[in-house]
């Protein structure tokens, strides 16, 4: 899954917390971009490097920022204003 916006999530597979934020955004979720930690080894070091050395997903960049495991609706609202522009 990969799409273009302010939203990036790390996520990788077998993640139960991955798979419920994906659940959560429904029909938004194809409006980020996901990166699978176990194939993309930049993913993976980015995520270390916020999260203390962890490879803890979900991951979010939102506009920049990154969320270690977010609200999902904090999410959704970034989708969803990512959209209106």
């Amino acid at each position: 899954m990969t799409s273009g916006s302010g939203v990036t999530i790390y996520w990788r597979p077998g993640c139960p917390f991955c798979m419920m934020l994906q659940q959560r955004l429904a029909d938004l979720a194809d409006g980020a971009t996901w990166v699978n930690i176990w194939e993309d080894e930049h993913g993976a070091e980015f995520v270390r490097s916020v999260n203390d050395g962890n490879e803890t997903v979900p991951t979010v960049v939102i506009d920049g920022v990154a969320l270690t495991n977010p609200d999902p609706e904090r999410v959704r609202g970034a989708l969803l204003e990512a959209q209106s522009r």
